[in-house]
């Protein structure tokens, strides 16, 4: 049994949350016994395959359309370095070492898995890597996302031939500084191996992985927000009734209207249709037409919150299971199956897949970010928010301003989002001398979602705001169970804004509860005994 803060890699199960863990250091990594027997083999028999003169695309031949140009024996260590230098050429913003470093461990679990003809050594040295937290310097753009993800994968090549830069402990330094400064010599690569570090998908993966570890809080902090409302409002309960959801069953409206009904469960802020008929007849004037106080229905921000997220909710876990495929799949090219004695030459490293669901991610995030915004709306309209203070100011109208300058951050950030819903996957373009004639562009599409989830964290930390401020003119006493003890978590950390202060680090100091905490994690800890 392995130890809590360790993950063993096996090339079969890893996780979006062990990815994630692993890439902010909450825990390390360890080979599994049996996958190295597996790459033992592989190794074996590609150098027997190397041996017997068999032309192996990447081994003993060059890249891309010069594949039919034939190295000879001698040059062939050469060749793998050269292709990493050649192909790091990336620009831009470097990735965060975070994310650099789970990239490492998404393409280490690649390697272990057993198909790509690498030497135990470069594993191993991969592992250290990791553990001792020395990231490569890998920069944003290049990627096309076709034969993976060549440009940022040489980038994390580089790191093992001790070339370019690397992050360790929170600084960017020359390779051989770390290297020298750590005792550690770095790896002089064999055949194979160049191709085998950049051929795949693995920095799309890893950035994938973290979008989606953010996109499913993101869901849970809409089902919180969302149960907010309804209390607040006193929306009225039959939008939620299990009986509505489940003569529409889609997977997703049953997780959300289940999750919020539990969540308010218990409340005194609640409209019951079976009470409303009573107090609207009640209110009955002379005439054809009367014109009651009571809504019959609540607005589709309040009402309609089950079947707005329920795309959401699916599109969050089926690019879930798509990433987690991907992670552990081997991404490679030329492939190396011992048993089977065959080296398969094909497009395991397109990356399609990840494209998709990341582009559908981000329409997911988007609408996710529409609904919260739409409702911070609802509490700050003095037309539409029932009763609450114009703008939720407490003091003085006029001379305070209360939220009505946050809410821009909401309106613009809600605009940029549905802007990165657009697709990439589908704009292949041609390169590589019309070789890679149709590309992913997936990293494109990673790096969108990951943006996108972090803007959707602006929007949705202002929506939290703006429920506690709310209800910190009503209803707060009769919250719903799970309601109330989030609300009497979060309650701790919140002082109603009275514009005493800057907007901005109450914004500052909400995101960071919400989202570098475990608060948010498992919403049925609120609603269980």
């Amino acid at each position: 049994m392995s130890e809590p803060n360790i993950v063993v890699l096996n090339g079969n199960d890893l996780t979006i949350n062990e990815i994630v863990a692993i890439g902010v250091g909450d825990k390390q990594v360890a080979l599994d016994p049996a996958a190295l027997e597996r790459c033992r083999a592989s190794r074996t028999f590609l150098e027997e395959e190397v041996a017997a003169k068999r032309v192996i695309y990447g081994v003993n031949t060059s890249f891309g359309p010069m594949c039919n140009k034939i190295i000879d024996d001698e040059q062939i260590e050469t060749l793998q370095v050269n292709l990493i230098r050649s192909h790091a050429a990336g620009l831009g913003e470097p990735l965060k070492d975070y994310i650099s470093i789970a990239v490492m461990a998404v393409r280490l679990n690649t390697l272990v898995k057993g198909f790509s003809g690498v030497r135990i050594e470069l594993l191993e040295h991969m592992q250290w890597l990791i553990n001792q937290r020395v990231a490569a310097h890998i920069p944003e753009c290049g990627s096309v996302g076709a034969s993976g993800d060549l440009i940022h994968l040489a980038h994390l090549a580089l790191s093992i031939i001790g070339e370019g830069q690397l992050y360790y402990q929170g600084e960017l330094r020359d390779a051989a500084e770390v290297y020298a400064q750590l005792k550690k010599q770095p790896m002089r690569l064999s055949f194979k191996e160049g191709i085998a570090l950049m051929n795949g998908t693995s920095a799309m993966t890893a950035l994938a992985a973290f979008a989606i570890f953010g996109a499913q809080k993101l869901l849970n902090l809409s089902c919180v927000t969302g149960a907010f409302a309804i209390e607040i409002f006193g929306g009225i309960d039959d939008a939620f009734d299990e009986d509505l959801h489940w003569v529409k069953p889609h997977l997703g409206q049953l997780e959300i209207a289940d999750n919020i009904r539990k969540l308010y469960h218990g409340s005194g802020n609640i409209t019951l249709r079976s009470e409303m008929h009573e107090l609207i007849r009640d209110q009955k004037s002379d005439g054809p037409v009367f014109e009651t106080s009571i809504n019959v229905q609540d607005v589709y921000s309040v009402r309609c919150t089950p079947q707005v997220l329920a795309p959401v909710a699916e599109a969050i876990a089926q690019a879930a299971r798509v990433v987690e495929v991907e992670a552990n799949s081997s991404n490679d090219n030329p492939i190396v199956i011992p048993e089977k004695k065959k080296v398969i030459h094909g497009g395991n490293f397109h990356g399609q897949s990840i494209g998709f669901v990341m582009d559908m991610l981000c329409m997911a995030i988007a609408t996710l970010c529409t609904l919260s915004e739409r409702r911070t709306n609802k509490y700050l309209d003095q037309n539409l928010n029932e009763g609450l203070p114009e703008f939720l100011i407490p003091g003085t109208l006029g001379l305070t301003m209360g939220f009505m300058g946050a809410q821009y951050l909401a309106t613009s950030t809600t605009a940029e989002n549905r802007q990165l819903a657009n697709p990439v996957s589908t704009n292949s373009i041609s390169c590589n001398a019309s070789n890679q004639d149709v590309v992913s562009m997936g990293t494109v599409a990673a790096r969108k979602a990951f943006k996108s989830v972090s803007n959707a964290k602006h929007i949705v930390t202002l929506e939290i705001l703006a429920d506690l401020q709310a209800l910190s003119f009503r209803n707060s006493e009769t919250l719903g169970r799970g309601t109330g003890r989030i609300y009497q978590i979060l309650n701790k950390d919140f002082t109603q804004y009275d514009n005493s202060r800057i907007f901005h680090d109450d914004l500052v100091r909400f995101r960071k509860l919400l989202f570098s905490s475990q608060l948010f994690d498992d919403l049925s800890v609120y609603w269980g005994d």
